[in-house]
Parts: C-alpha cells; structure tokens; sequence
C-alpha cells in the first residue's frame, strides 16, 4: 500500500504546497512553518518521527530531515559516531547526521530539482518512505549504543540480522 494516495496537478514550484496537500489528505499532523518549510508527524514501529521538508529556492532543493525522540549523552557520541559512519557506507540515498549541539540524531535527504523540474507525488513518496524505512532498520541499533551500552559493532550486527517467520 502506498503512503500517499492523492493524485495532484502541480501549480507551482514549491513542492512544500504538495505536501501539505498529501499530509491533509492523509490525516497526518503536521506545521507549516512558511511557506517553504513543513514539519510532520508520522507514527513508526518503534517510535514517533519529525519529518521536516525544506524548500531550498536558491538550491533548486527539497530538503528533508527526520528525528526521533533519542538524545545522545556526551559519553557515547564517539560511538553514536562510530555507528553511524557503519551505517551510511550501507546506504544509497540519505544519511544520518548528529547534530552535536543538542545530541539528536537525523536522517537527511534531498532532491534536486534543478532547471525548473517539479516534484511528483512519487518522488516525495519516495524521499519520504525511504527516511522512514532507513529510520525504522537502524533505530535499534541507535538504541542499543545509547542505552545498552553496546559497541557500534555489536548495534550493528543486531540491527542487520534478519530473521524468518513469526513467532
């Protein structure tokens, strides 16, 4: 099932109004800031994420950025750091970032639209559903290096383990 289920026509170059239109329509609460920039919030498997989208102008950019309630202690930024260099080499779009200033962890992403380009449903589709997904694999993994103490190692073989079949 898809996360969005509107067909919109574009009547502008602000991808900012499509997804305040895809938020309403999908009963998703959120902030429109100004007119360039929205917050949302989106229930997860594990938790609740901010998803935030920018609109860069001068970039030709949609921005987004994704954060969940996990504030990282100065004790175990040097390992939060660790895990998350582990994880971006493992992935193809976005990247996780800690903002050290007040420990939050992030998952970004943008998508250029240089020339004039507009953003489809389908492709803030999938900026948006990739964060999630990207979110929702290696939360644990942030979980065990803030909480449990764990290597970024040992986070990361706990959050790439697969399993088959239910319980």
């Amino acid at each position: 099932m898809s996360l969005i289920d509107l067909e919109l026509e574009q009547s502008s170059l602000n991808p900012v109004d499509t997804i305040e239109s895809i938020a309403a329509v999908n009963d998703w609460s959120f902030e429109r800031f100004s007119d360039d920039e929205i917050s949302i919030s989106v229930s997860g498997k594990w938790c609740d994420y901010h998803v935030t989208f920018s609109w860069l102008e001068e970039l030709e950019a949609l921005h987004m950025s994704s954060a969940f309630d996990l504030k990282v202690p100065s004790a175990r930024k040097m390992e939060i750091l660790t895990l998350i260099a582990a994880i971006n080499e493992q992935l193809w779009m976005g990247h996780f970032d800690l903002w050290t200033r007040d420990g939050a962890v992030l998952f970004r992403q943008s998508l250029l639209l240089a020339g004039g380009a507009e953003a489809t449903g389908q492709q803030i589709e999938v900026l948006f559903s990739n964060s999630l997904d990207t979110c929702e694999r290696y939360y644990q993994a942030f979980q065990f290096v803030v909480w449990a103490g764990k290597t970024a190692s040992e986070a990361m073989e706990t959050a790439l383990f697969e399993t088959a079949g239910e319980a």
